[in-house]
């Protein structure tokens, strides 16, 4: 890889990490506040994803891969749709191991945000920039 190539990846993924802790501090927000009015685990995930989602759109489109290409967001929905089955499934088995949901949100965050990346790096975004 030549340098301009590797420096402007390196930007690419430090705004990556800075809009992910904003998006995430949105989605665990949100979640966390249907928890404590007393919303299931699973509609609390499914809704805060939804509205993450949007919010994630503008943000990762604009910030970290400069587009935000409305026909896009079809594919964001689906990627982000793969990561909310990996989020409930996740989610289901802290609950069966009775560990605090609060704590199993953010145990999840680390590798959602990964599998989160890299989809959409692949299918929704891929060649963009």
């Amino acid at each position: 890889m030549h340098r301009q190539t590797l420096a402007l990846e390196g930007k690419k993924f430090v705004r990556f990490i800075l809009v992910g802790l904003l998006n995430t501090a949105f989605g665990y927000g949100v979640y966390a506040l249907f928890l404590y009015i007393g919303m299931h685990f699973a509609w609390a995930s499914f809704l805060s994803t939804v509205l993450g989602i949007l919010f994630n759109f503008f943000t990762t489109g604009r910030i970290v891969f400069r587009n935000t290409d409305y026909r896009r967001i079809g594919r964001f929905f689906l990627v982000y749709g793969v990561v909310y089955l990996f989020n409930v499934m996740g989610l289901a088995i802290f609950d069966h191991l009775r560990i605090d949901l609060y704590l199993a949100g953010l145990l999840l965050i680390p590798p959602a945000a990964v599998l989160g990346y890299l989809l959409n790096r692949r299918f929704v975004f891929g060649g963009v920039e």
